[in-house]
Formats: structure tokens, C-alpha cells, sequence
């Protein structure tokens, strides 16, 4: 769902002795395949998974009966249900018939891997917090860095050392994988703890939420966020942890629906959950300070109580409930807007859209966006220039602030004179 989550669940992957890569990036090309397939009714993420995994049957030495697909899935009402059998039905037109599509289901918390669930459970978690909180660092330092291209490049060094790590089979999963994966992340903080910088530069504070796809992937939302940044903003993008745990809450919730509520099944949700946190608060230890602001909810709980008032998450399901919650929480974080990032014709993103007026006047006017992408070329910059002069404004008689991380007075004369 993110070019970072996507290396890193190929490094994970490589550890359990899988040869695999992240699907080709995104380009015309993609969207000139899938319209082959599509009829133009299916939503921009569809269509992008489709192009890009055909991509790879167009490859030097590509084998069918050697390559397997990974595309999970998930239910509620969201098209993310479709997308497996229909790539499945893409591969038998084609005659691929000999390849695996790879489909764990939210259903089970995306257990069901087979004899790699286990492993694969743990790395792939791992690499999902480790890529998570790397993607976060360069929406931290960027808006900042006064040697352009900096930020970007401390990402891509910082990505590397991490992928590396993760996928280096001579440390066994546990403890000490755990420490090499903490140290990893640690050598990329100091990475961008390097870049020239002024931290002084007054910026706005925006939350992105939406469509989870749509949102993580530069490819389809035309890279908002650096366009945003040239606005004087610094992005809060909602990351893929937060739908790992609400699948862990809807897992629970569907076990006490078929009167398992007291089962060995609803034990081993409660011990993973837990491991789960221990996991993240050893990985993410070395850069707490890094985030200071900019704490993500310590209970996927916290989001979903303050979905409740406009979407119950009991009744709704999937990314719409997050995408609220997550927008309330943001506003009392000290938020300057929030946008939401969803593919043209979404459920979600239209349903958000409809209860964001109110969450807006609940939330002392905060500004909230919706932005649509279905692969056209859009007026984004127009668009995002009215939206920033209602960020401006809110933001001068707005009552909820942010914190500040410490040293935000550091600036760039040691390193430009250097």
C-alpha cells in the first residue's frame, strides 16, 4: 500500500528464503494496462494493483508457474473484496493460470499465511512499523531541510539499512532480531538527524486520512503531500498500523458474534495484541523524541470512540470509521486541517465526506478537505491554495496547539557554513 510497506514486507519475505520485490512503480504504463481489463466503473486503487502486477508478466524471464501475487483482503463494504477474485479472473483470461495469488483475509487478522503465518506474523509487522515510522521521519524533516533533496535521500539510506536488516536470515526471529531492527531504525534517525535543517520555519500541521491505498501511494494521489509541503505544511499522514489494529477489533468482535468470546481463539487475539504493542514500543523506542507532537493513538480504541457520535463502529465498518475518528483526534492534537485523500467513487470517502461538516463545526471549524483522484491530471495546486487560506485563517483562532518537539530552534548556519 506504500512503496516504504512494500519493500519491507519484500525484505520479510526474503528472510523466510521467498525471492521477492515490490511490484513495479506506478507510471502511464499501469494505467494502459488495467484499461484493457477495467471498464472505467472501478476505483483508481483497483486499477493501479491490476496494471502494476501485469507489469510483471511483461518482464525478461518472467515464469508464471515461479510467480505468486500476494493481494490480501478484507470485508465490510469496501471494493478491497473484489480485487483478489478479479485479478484471479484477469490472470485466467490471460492464461496465467499457474499463478499463486497470495490472500490472507482481515477476517482472521490476516493470520492465515500458511506455515509462514507464524513468522511471517512477526516480520511483517515489524516491517510495516519500521517503514511506517521512516515514511513519518521524512514528513517531519522535509518541510524543514534547507539542502533540497536531503530528507528524501536520508529516507532512502535509512529504508535500505532497515530492509537490510530485516531480511538478514542470520539473526533469529526474537529478541535479538528485534534489537537489530530497533538499531536499524536507530541509525536511520540519526541519518536524519544529519540533514541540514531549520527547524524555526513556521509551518501548518495537516492530517491526512482517507482511503488507505489512495492516501499511502504517491503514484495515485499525485504525491500531494510534497505539493502540500510547498505550502509551508507538514504532513501527519495516518499510517498502515492503524488498520492492523482495528482488524485485530473486528477479529475480536466477530469471535464474540459466533459465541467465542470466551475461546482459546479469543486468548491467542488478546496475546498477539499485546505482543503486538511490546513490539512497537521496543522498535519505535529510539525515536520517541523524533514524534513529540505527533504521538499516534495508544489504543485503536481512542479512534473509533470518537468515530462514535457520527459513524458507530459497531454498525460501520472499514477505513470510513477510521478516517473520523481519526480526524477528531487529529483536530485535538492541534491539527491546522485535515484532508482526506480517497479514489473518485469511494464509499468511504463519500460517506466521510458527508459527516465532515459536522465533525467541522464540532471541531471549532477546522478546515476538512476531501480530494477525489481517479487518474486524470487535476488543478491540484488551485485547489490546495483555497484550502490553505482556510487553514491560515483557522489557525489564528484556533484553541487546541500542538507541541513542539524539542531543539525546533535548531537551524541550518553550522551545516550551510560547513
Amino acid at each position: 500500500m506504500s512503496d516504504e510497506g512494500a519493500r519491507a514486507f519484500a525484505a520479510a519475505f526474503k528472510y523466510l528464503g521467498v525471492d521477492a520485490h515490490p511490484s513495479p512503480d506506478g507510471d502511464e504504463r499501469t494505467y494502459e494496462i488495467a484499461g484493457r481489463f477495467t471498464s472505467g466503473d472501478e476505483c483508481l486503487p483497483e486499477r493501479v494493483t491490476i496494471g502494476d502486477f501485469l507489469k510483471v508478466t511483461e518482464q525478461p524471464g518472467f515464469d508464471p508457474a515461479k510467480t505468486a501475487f500476494f493481494m490480501p483482503t478484507a470485508s465490510g463494504p469496501c471494493r478491497f473484496g473484489q480485487y483478489s477474485p478479479f485479478l484471479s479472473q484477469v490472470l485466467r483470461e490471460l492464461g496465467y493460470d499457474d499463478i499463486l495469488i497470495v490472500c490472507p483475509t482481515s477476517a482472521d487478522g490476516y493470520s492465515s499465511l500458511g506455515e509462514y503465518s507464524g513468522p511471517m506474523m512477526r516480520l511483517g509487522w515489524w516491517g510495516l512499523i519500521g517503514s511506517d515510522a521512516i515514511r513519518k521521519m521524512l514528513h517531519v524533516y522535509r518541510p524543514y531541510e534547507t539542502k533540497r533533496g536531503a530528507a528524501d535521500e536520508a529516507c532512502e539510506r535509512s529504508l535500505g539499512i532497515f530492509c537490510e536488516a530485516l531480511a538478514d536470515p542470520s539473526v533469529p526471529i526474537g529478541a535479538k532480531k528485534l534489537s537489530q531492527l530497533a538499531g536499524a531504525l536507530e541509525t536511520g534517525r540519526d541519518l536524519f538527524r544529519a540533514i541540514p535543517v531549520d527547524f524555526s520555519r513556521e509551518t501548518r500541521l495537516i492530517g491526512i486520512v482517507g482511503e488507505i491505498f489512495c492516501r499511502l501511494s504517491t503514484f495515485s494521489n499525485e504525491d500531494l503531500i510534497r505539493r502540500l509541503e510547498t505550502f509551508g505544511v507538514q504532513a501527519w499522514l495516518s499510517d498502515i498500523g492503524e488498520w492492523v489494529w482495528y482488524t485485530n477489533v473486528e477479529q475480536e468482535k466477530n469471535l464474540r458474534l459466533y459465541g467465542r468470546g470466551f475461546s482459546l481463539e479469543m486468548l491467542k487475539v488478546k496475546i498477539k495484541k499485546r505482543v503486538q504493542h511490546s513490539h512497537e514500543e521496543r522498535l519505535l523506542a529510539p525515536l520517541r523524541d523524533e514524534f513529540i507532537g505527533l504521538e499516534e493513538p495508544h489504543d485503536i480504541m481512542e479512534v473509533l470512540e470518537r468515530s462514535q457520535p457520527y459513524l458507530p463502529y459497531h454498525g460501520s465498518l472499514g477505513e470510513m470509521v477510521l478516517s473520523v475518528g481519526k480526524a477528531v483526534y487529529l483536530y485535538e492534537k492541534g491539527a491546522d486541517g485535515i484532508i482526506d485523500i480517497s479514489p473518485f467513487t469511494c464509499m468511504n470517502g463519500v460517506i466521510c465526506e458527508s459527516i465532515y461538516p459536522r465533525v467541522s463545526r464540532d471541531c471549532e471549524g477546522i478546515p476538512i478537505r476531501t480530494f477525489y483522484f481517479d487518474g486524470t491530471q487535476t488543478d491540484l495546486e488551485n485547489d490546495l491554495g483555497i484550502f490553505m487560506e482556510l487553514v491560515h485563517n483557522y489557525s489564528r483562532r484556533k484553541t487546541k496547539r500542538r507541541a513542539r518537539r524539542r531543539g525546533s530552534c535548531r537551524r541550518a548556519a553550522a551545516h550551510s557554513a560547513a
